[in-house]
């Protein structure tokens, strides 16, 4: 385990870069001994210097829970990240481009909780049970460590590479469609680029939901009534450059469009 001046220093470094957006250099470089349990001890940090701040906890993200992720990165596990007030976008935006760094679109599902969510063995029909609704929503994501040769471990410190995430098309009940086969169109400057089933996410989308309330217990942590849970993307990432206009076609579900600017 990392010694706690280290985490500090890194947590400090993830923070200058989100304000000064340049990518500090991949931390398994630097610290080829770094763990999964470092890496989510600085991303704990990291949000609590966030919240003291004044930015708000609103929900979480969860990440490389599909086939399309895991074999874009390399990795088998999911993991996950916070998701701050000023995080969250409705469609028809403008995005600042020059705000992020690489900055890359996917195709999720948010789970909006009506009810509290605590593991361990917290179970599928338990997220299903505490979910108010679900409802259309694109990530993007954002890297403030370096993107070469970057690793589960460099990921998971840099908020699993949360930058925010867009909000639109219709809200629905958990019980009133199929999750599984909701799907999506994603297009960029009127192009499909990628198309995806929710299936695709660890067979239903809210499965990674109960594996995220399991594992965050381990820290006495646990998801609350209101939360917003981004599931994970059924696409794999898209890249955006800035002038790119992004839309999301979810069918019955509605669509989402933002733009780069």
């Amino acid at each position: 385990m990392m010694d706690d001046a280290t985490i500090e220093a890194i947590a400090d470094e993830l923070l200058e870069a989100g304000r000064s957006r340049v990518p500090i250099p991949r931390l398994t470089a630097r610290y080829p001994e770094m763990t999964v349990e470092d890496s989510y001890a600085v991303q704990r940090l990291w949000r609590h210097r966030n919240e003291d701040a004044g930015r708000k906890l609103v929900g979480r993200k969860i990440g490389l829970t599909s086939r399309a992720m895991q074999q874009a990165t390399g990795i088998t596990e999911p993991d996950y990240g916070a998701i701050f007030d000023d995080m969250v976008l409705e469609t028809g935006c403008s995005v600042a481009w020059d705000q992020y760094s690489h900055p890359r679109v996917e195709v999720e599902l948010a789970f909006v909780l009506k009810k509290d969510l605590t593991g361990p063995g917290c179970t599928i029909f338990d997220v299903l049970n505490a979910t108010d609704y679900v409802v259309p929503a694109l990530e993007i994501l954002d890297s403030r460590i370096e993107m070469a040769d970057r690793t589960f471990v460099d990921t998971i410190a840099d908020n699993a590479a949360m930058g925010a995430m867009v909000v639109g098309g219709n809200p629905v009940r958990p019980d009133a469609v199929d999750l599984r086969w909701i799907s999506a169109i994603l297009y960029k400057n009127q192009t499909v680029e990628e198309t995806g089933v929710a299936a695709g996410v660890l067979d239903h989308p809210a499965a990674g939901v109960h594996w995220l309330a399991n594992k965050i217990a381990a820290h006495r942590d646990g998801l609350k009534a209101g939360d917003i849970i981004l599931a994970g993307s059924f696409t794999r990432p898209l890249w955006v450059s800035r002038g790119d206009t992004i839309h999301a076609d979810y069918g019955p579900l509605g669509a989402i469009t933002c733009r780069f600017d």
